[in-house]
């Protein structure tokens, strides 16, 4: 059996795994500190992380640690390991950046000499995806080696079912966003900002994966989307993925401020340039100087306020593309400031520009890179994890108001499968207003579809089309208007939605005509009046599922 010779990152997830075994409160703060640099919380984690979890299960010759922190953090961590290891302090200036990452392992691979019997190992699961996606290319070209990957405590050896010549290369050319984000199955937690952002589904993982590029560079970047499905959540993280971090982050709602006021939110203005201006407004544009501008809802902006927004997004020529330049109400100057610009906007801005209601050179310079956020009923495969997380979140704020008798509250197994059989038409916006509204309006600790049926149908006109399937609620979903003639049959039509009522609930309950009955809202003996309900709109059984 060969011998292997491990090389791998150290991640947060390691780190975090320490510092719950820390007594000393100096060191703690050692590792505290590599967090805060990052301007994130150290979460919280069980077991011991993926580098020891590793060592701990498979016996190496060598073992070669990459660390990207602190000499003093990267001596604690070694420590803990009560491994022989060899450490390479490495100095990158942007974890998310594969060149960089490139340059840093190459030298240390190249002087490792390994014989006939020794097997070469990477670790993919430490660090941002990035680095284990120069792992996976280093591993299927220019240094074959062995993949492990580990998820809390089982360990696994990675089989990449592609040849880097034949398969991977004209993939990477051709569609690198989509490329990279797929190379491994981390979802955003270990990448900078993109950490509150749940779901593995593939469109969110599209979407993650151009943001994450596109955080990268000095463009402007423009999110389309549904209302509700998190585009200042996005914002935010691109900025906090970007060397523009530890700058300024500035919000504007463009549908929220009033026309005669939002050229100042913007500009600024100079005292005395307008009824009420008693004294000079820096604005958003002075404010993000250095960081990011975030214009929320941008399509509803006027075509006066579009041209001027479209003169600060010109650069002077042979300037940077972030150089704004910009003229304050009432101002005889301009103003110069570096702002990269996020605009959102969830209209069809091609509609728009047909009907003459936004620029379409304001579109092109807004829209460098695009980004396409999916409504929730596209990634219904997020629900469960997304709705644990909201509600953990909704708990903590709960609780921290100190409500008497506020109880923890839990998702029913139930309650998730009635949580993914609804459309969202308000997507996240929404999934989050129905978890408080049953966290808030339930006293028992576990939540029940009906609780969150309650919620969601508070404003039934907005659900009416929406409506889960094979539950009370499909009450909503039958036609708001009927269209009347000679051979309209109010029995025949009744009894249509009754027919459908009843396979819905049998459907769902697996033909189980008690189930379906109390589904149905039927009462006691249930089973008997879903029988004769079933002889009368003539509803047999199921055929057997294969």
């Amino acid at each position: 059996m060969k011998k292997q010779i491990l090389v791998t990152w150290i991640g947060n997830t390691d780190l975090a795994s320490l510092h719950a075994t820390l007594k000393s409160k100096k060191e703690k703060l050692v590792i505290e500190k590599e967090f805060e640099k990052q301007r994130t919380t150290i979460r919280k984690t069980e077991g011991d992380g993926p580098v020891q979890g590793l060592i701990n299960g498979e016996t190496f010759t060598e073992i070669h640690v990459l660390s990207n922190y602190s000499p003093a953090a990267t001596r604690l961590y070694t420590n803990w390991l009560k491994k022989k290891v060899k450490t390479h302090q490495a100095k990158l200036t942007n974890v998310t950046d594969h060149a960089q990452i490139l340059a840093t392992v190459t030298p240390i691979l190249d002087k490792l000499k390994l014989l006939e019997d020794q097997d070469l190992c990477f670790h993919t699961s430490p660090g941002t995806p990035q680095m284990a996606s120069i792992w996976i290319l280093l591993a299927k070209s220019k240094y074959p080696a062995t993949l492990f990957q580990t998820y809390r405590d089982q360990i696994n050896k990675v089989e990449i079912p592609f040849d880097v010549t034949v398969e991977l290369l004209p993939k990477l050319f051709n569609e690198p966003d989509r490329f990279w984000q797929h190379l491994i199955d981390d979802g955003p937690e270990d990448t900078p900002g993109f950490r509150d952002i749940k779901g593995t589904s593939l469109p969110i993982k599209e979407a993650i994966g151009r943001a994450k590029r596109a955080a990268l560079f000095d463009v402007n970047v423009l999110l389309l989307g549904e209302a509700g499905t998190g585009k200042e959540m996005f914002a935010n993280a691109i900025h906090k993925a970007s060397p523009r971090r530890d700058s300024p982050f500035v919000a504007i709602n463009c549908a929220a401020i009033s026309p005669q006021l939002i050229e100042s939110e913007l500009f600024g203005h100079r005292a005395g340039a307008f009824s009420g201006a008693d004294k000079a407004h820096d604005g958003a544009f002075t404010q993000a100087d250095g960081g990011t501008l975030f214009l929320d809802e941008v399509g509803e902006c006027d075509l006066s306020l579009q041209a001027k927004i479209l003169r600060a997004l010109q650069p002077p020529h042979g300037d940077s593309p972030c150089k704004r330049v910009f003229r304050p109400v009432g101002g005889k100057k301009d103003l110069m400031a570096d702002v990269r610009v996020v605009a959102a906007t969830n209209r069809n801005l091609a509609d728009e520009i047909r009907n003459g209601n936004f620029r379409e050179d304001l579109f092109y310079r807004l829209s460098t890179i695009t980004v396409k956020l999916p409504a929730l009923r596209e990634r219904l495969g997020d629900i469960h994890v997304l709705a644990k997380s909201l509600l953990v979140q909704i708990n903590e704020q709960l609780e921290s108001n100190q409500r008497p008798g506020y109880v923890t509250k839990t998702l029913a197994a139930d309650t998730v499968k009635f949580l993914e059989s609804y459309h969202w038409p308000g997507n996240v916006r929404e999934l989050y207003n129905a978890l408080v509204q049953a966290a808030i309006m339930q006293d028992s600790s576990r939540l029940k579809p009906r609780d969150i049926q309650s919620a969601v149908s508070s404003i039934p006109a907005l659900h009416a089309d929406t409506a889960p399937q094979g539950s009370p609620a499909i009450k909503q979903g039958m036609p708001r208007q009927v269209t009347f003639n000679d051979n309209f049959d109010i029995d025949q039509y009744l009894g249509d939605i009754e027919r459908k009522l009843l396979e819905q609930a049998l459907a769902e309950t697996g033909d189980n005509k008690s189930a379906a009955g109390k589904l149905l809202g039927l009462g006691e003996k249930s089973g008997f009046k879903v029988m004769a309900r079933m002889r009368k709109e003539k509803v047999g059984l199921l055929p057997p599922k294969s």
